[in-house]
């Protein structure tokens, strides 16, 4: 797990200065503290940040061919790196190190821009082909490693790993993207189609840009994507025993490092199962960890303590205090763009403490974007249906007037909370489920931006990315399409991006075997039964585990992280949420009511109304304009 950056002139071969290279290296030390190197040739830099993993002695970039026509810098892993090599040896390939960086560099001499077809990865790169004064940046199939991307005044292309890398360049002008502040209201993070800083891109995952000098800069191309149009015919034992056998292999290939490696471990089906797969490959002790909080209504130590038993694990858990905001400014440091997912911080000090003992770990992320895990997934498909029978001349009136006078009420118990329910019911499918993944809801936003703001932002409306994507999605129905989203939008931009930034702030490797392309691929293929049955997502894998793990750790109710944000916004951060309508770098932007905003403070601290979350979301993007922009 590294750290890349690099510039790229696309017009003529402009000399790179190497300090300009290092000083977007030397803003993200965090993500390669066992080395770094520069190389540079007319019109092109790359800079590498190594946090070794593999090969520790011989595996330093940006790496050469030995006649020096093509050079890579590489963030990620490579988990079948051995099996290409085996193939592009027998091919007649001759290999100097023992990393899954000189896999690339041969498989791309053999194969050319198809290669990424053959690697099994997390990964995001870059590669020089001398020969053909081009530069081909590389993201792997779901979104694991990032890569930032911009066009600036004299004609270069630079990229980093992270915003601040391009930031640290000088030419990168500074101003917000409106629409990406809309995005971010909406969802609670910043999508990868979109980027707080004007004219900065995210390479999308599973997508490859090539750039050729002399030519202009083309638009990525997607290399890969999920496919929900078809349904597989096996029976169900025989999909259970394929389901293990696949979960089983990307465990394993998973596991392949030449330093400490363990896992996390929550309690829950994920973890469990990924360190049941672990346990069954090792001869030594499993390390785990779990993070348990000194609220009983949100610990799952005691479900962690029973897996780590039955399988033998080298556990270690660590009880921290929920009220843990005094995170935040290293948050804002490490996310840059605003990031409102406040399970953050609780997975900033897990990774904080597996890296007390190991440079790798292995987590349960993915499975419930897969397998259809979340309760969303499970509501949209029966909401689906619902609207299947009513016609929407009259499910709109009906369920709209509802929703409308129906009262707000997050604090009652689920099945109270009825005003969601009617507005998503008098809606269309997508319209339901964007509403449903959102934060903010739309009506909510335009109250609470101002006149210039709605005028700036026109049509605009961060919905209709969602609504799209399902429209679009190579599906056969309203699961697939939801899950479709899911995996292109909320996966790379929310999951995989809180992991990425928390697990590297503390130099830590985490690695998804869930997330094998494969294991997603499979997935997407199995009928909506084995999806959901009944009250349970993620059913087929359930059922799979159960010869491995207890039935009331496969079957309990999913908890997650929690933080009690908006008793934070009544007690110790109650200044917060009170600056955020005067004084802050946010109030004095033109984007907001500042008569709404303080509204929103003063209700909450009297306790007329919850708006914890949107205090929580209005602080974090208040820290990053201040980061950003020096607002």
């Amino acid at each position: 797990m590294c750290g890349i950056a690099g510039i790229f002139h696309l017009e003529t071969a402009k000399p790179v200065d190497p300090a300009r290279v290092r000083a977007m290296l030397d803003v993200m030390p965090h993500r390669g503290p066992d080395g770094s190197g520069i190389w540079t040739a007319p019109g092109v830099g790359l800079g590498h940040l190594r946090l070794s993993i593999i090969d520790l002695e011989a595996g330093a970039q940006p790496m050469l061919t030995e006649d020096e026509s093509l050079t890579v810098v590489f963030n990620g892993e490579i988990y079948n790196f051995a099996e290409v090599r085996a193939e592009l040896e027998a091919k007649g390939h001759v290999f100097r190190t023992h990393s899954d960086t000189e896999v690339i560099l041969h498989g791309y001499r053999q194969w050319g821009e198809e290669c990424v077809q053959r690697f099994n990865g997390m990964f995001a790169f870059a590669l020089f082909d001398a020969r053909a004064q081009a530069l081909w940046l590389v993201r792997d199939r779901l979104g694991v490693k990032p890569l930032h991307y911009a066009l600036l005044s004299d004609g270069s292309l630079i990229f980093g790993s992270e915003l601040k890398s391009l930031l640290a360049h000088p030419l990168l002008r500074r101003a917000p993207d409106l629409s990406a502040v809309e995005d971010y209201m909406a969802y609670g993070y910043v999508p990868d189609d979109a980027c707080l800083v004007a004219g900065v891109r995210k390479l999308g995952a599973g997508e490859t840009l090539r750039l050729v000098r002399g030519r202009p800069l083309p638009q990525p191309q997607r290399y890969w994507d999920v496919s929900f149009a078809e349904r597989s015919k096996a029976s169900p034992q025989a999909l259970e025993e394929e389901l293990v056998a696949l979960m089983r292999q990307a465990v394993r290939s998973r596991m392949v490092a030449d330093v400490p490696l363990g896992a996390f471990l929550s309690g829950g089906v994920d973890s469990s199962s990924v360190v049941a797969l672990m346990a069954e490959a090792s001869s030594q002790a499993v390390k785990t960890c779990t993070i348990g909080f000194d609220v009983a209504a949100l610990d799952e130590t005691a479900y962690a303590d029973r897996i780590a038993r039955r399988f033998a694990t080298d556990h270690r858990s660590r009880i921290v205090s929920p009220d843990d905001y005094g995170l935040i400014d290293r948050l804002a440091f490490h996310f840059d763009e605003p990031f409102a997912d406040a399970s953050a911080l609780p997975t900033f000090r897990v990774c904080e403490l597996a890296r007390e003992q190991v440079t790798v770990a292995l987590s349960g992320d993915g499975a419930d974007e897969a397998f259809a895990g979340y309760r969303r997934h499970r509501f949209q498909m029966q909401g689906e249906r619902f609207r299947s029978l009513i016609p929407a001349s009259v499910r709109q009136p009906l369920f709209g007037t509802l929703g409308k006078y129906y009262p707000k009420a997050d604090w009652a118990p689920r099945a109270l909370r009825a005003k969601s329910t009617f507005l998503e019911l008098a809606g269309e499918g997508g319209e339901a489920y964007a509403a449903s993944v959102g934060v903010t809801p739309h009506g909510l936003r335009q109250r609470l931006f101002s006149q210039e703001m709605k005028s700036r932002l026109g049509a605009y409306r961060a919905e209709d990315r969602y609504i799209k994507a399902m429209a679009d999605a190579p599906a056969r129905d309203a699961l697939d399409r939801a899950q479709y989203a899911d995996i292109r939008i909320w996966l790379p931009g929310d999951i995989l991006t809180k992991t990425d930034r928390m697990s590297m702030a503390v130099s830590l490797e985490a690695r998804e075997p869930l997330l094998d392309h494969r294991l997603v691929e499979f997935a997407a293929r199995l009928p909506v039964a084995q999806r959901i049955r009944g009250n349970s997502g993620k059913y087929i894998m359930k059922k799979a585990m159960e010869p491995f793990l207890p039935q009331d750790i496969l079957y309990r109710q999913k908890m997650g992280f929690v933080t009690p944000i908006s008793a934070w916004f009544r007690g110790a951060l109650a200044g917060e949420a009170t600056a955020i309508a005067g004084g802050s770098a946010l109030a004095r932007t033109d984007w907001f009511d500042t008569r709404m905003l303080a509204k929103v403070a003063a209700d909450h601290r009297s306790g007329v109304s919850d708006h914890g979350r949107l205090l929580w979301q209005l602080l974090m993007l208040d820290k990053s304009l201040t980061r950003l922009f020096g607002a």
